[in-house]
């Protein structure tokens, strides 16, 4: 097929939309929903994703999109018992079924209504923790005969399901209408692998694997995050993505805020909340977030707890929250341009960032560089910009 009609472009009133091959036909088919505009840009971005975050790791990949950027990025690491308590998901999965479950757990508010990515064949297990989840679409490979029908089931059969040719190769460069302009240059083709890691500018060159693989995932998720853009990551996957602010240390604030979130959704008091038993996903979610939020007020201190709570749970206080925080380390910390200024480096110390890949190139270079020797952190320039827009 070399032309796909579309629901409707961007917004409902564009309804005239579709996606066509200038030559041969479309990398994808729909075995299943009616796409439109924006979940094919998701689509295409997070396929791209995937399939570098595989080539750079070797682990089974899974991406969780929303509007054009990631949401969370992860590789098929096994679940911890934390991790699955969480992420609310079975420890015993598939290692593709992992990937996803980290990627859609990273930043579980934005992840509502993603569209899902995998590098590998969707299997069962991926298909029947998707089914709970609410989700526009996935691409991926393949399908199981098993998940294929799971996944049929999903918005009352409309779900969108995209099957990928792995084997495709897109033209080299890329073009962009804008306003009536055409916009037009070559694909960004940058491999990013360890090579990238090797000059380190801080006093601290202890660079371990485990935090190369997470500067990597770092880096690559960025490569499809509206840019500017931030990601820290730890332990195999993306844990906070600041996308598409003006300012740089605004994105490190950002992603920051979600990687504290991240990490203290596996405090005591969070992993204890007494959910009523029926309670849907959204609404516990949001309940967790508000409770982890600085209006938690407007959870305990009204009757708005009885909505989703057996009993009213103790609050989590700033000073709980501070000390777990101080005691978090080995944090990967990626920006897709250099850090203008240390404050960047100072916001990510408070994550508990330790390693740190960034362009380089700043006039300030040398305040940024003793910012993070200040703290003992390993911090390699890339000397690559990885702006996407």
């Amino acid at each position: 097929m070399q032309n796909l009609s579309l629901k409707y472009g961007c917004n409902p009133n564009q309804n005239d939309a579709s996606v066509f091959m200038r030559e041969g036909e479309l990398p994808f088919t729909s075995l299943n929903g009616k796409p439109g505009y924006i979940n094919l840009l998701d689509a295409m971005n997070a396929w791209q994703l995937v399939r570098e975050l595989k080539e750079a790791t070797g682990l089974p990949a899974a991406a969780s999109f929303k509007h054009v950027s990631p949401a969370g990025a992860a590789v098929g690491l096994p679940l911890s018992d934390t991790l699955s308590k969480i992420y609310f998901a079975r420890k015993d999965v598939s290692p593709v079924a992992a990937a996803y479950i980290r990627a859609r757990g990273a930043d579980r508010m934005s992840s509502y209504g993603d569209f899902a990515a995998l590098s590998d064949i969707c299997d069962e297990d991926t298909a029947n923790f998707l089914k709970g989840e609410v989700s526009d679409g996935i691409i991926a490979p393949g399908y199981t005969p098993e998940a294929l029908e799971i996944l049929k089931s999903k918005r009352k059969g409309s779900y969108l399901i995209l099957q990928m040719d792995e084997d495709y190769k897109p033209r080299r460069y890329e073009e962009k209408d804008v306003f009536g302009v055409t916009f037009r240059q070559d694909r960004n083709e940058v491999k990013i692998d360890d090579s990238l890691l090797n000059e380190i500018v801080t006093d601290n060159k202890n660079l371990p694997d485990s935090a190369k693989r997470d500067l990597l995932i770092a880096l690559i998720t960025l490569k499809y995050t509206q840019s500017n853009s931030v990601c820290y990551a730890k332990d195999g996957q993306a844990i906070g993505i600041g996308a598409g602010q003006q300012s740089r240390v605004h994105c490190t604030r950002l992603a920051g805020n979600k990687a504290d979130l991240w990490h203290l959704r596996q405090t005591e008091k969070v992993l204890n909340l007494p959910f009523k038993a029926d309670i849907k996903r959204p609404n516990r979610d949001n309940a967790i977030d508000v409770y982890l939020g600085d209006e938690w007020e407007d959870l305990l201190k009204t009757d708005a707890w009885k909505e989703v709570f057996t009993e009213c749970p103790a609050p989590i206080t700033r000073e709980e929250k501070r000390a777990f925080l101080d005691a978090v380390t080995d944090v990967s910390l990626g920006s897709d341009a250099f850090f203008p200024f240390g404050d960047n480096i100072e916001r990510a110390k408070k994550s508990g960032v330790k390693y740190v890949a960034e362009a380089g190139g700043s006039i300030r270079d040398d305040n940024v560089i003793a910012t993070a020797n200040k703290y003992n952190m390993v911090m390699a320039f890339t000397h690559l910009r990885l702006f996407h827009h």
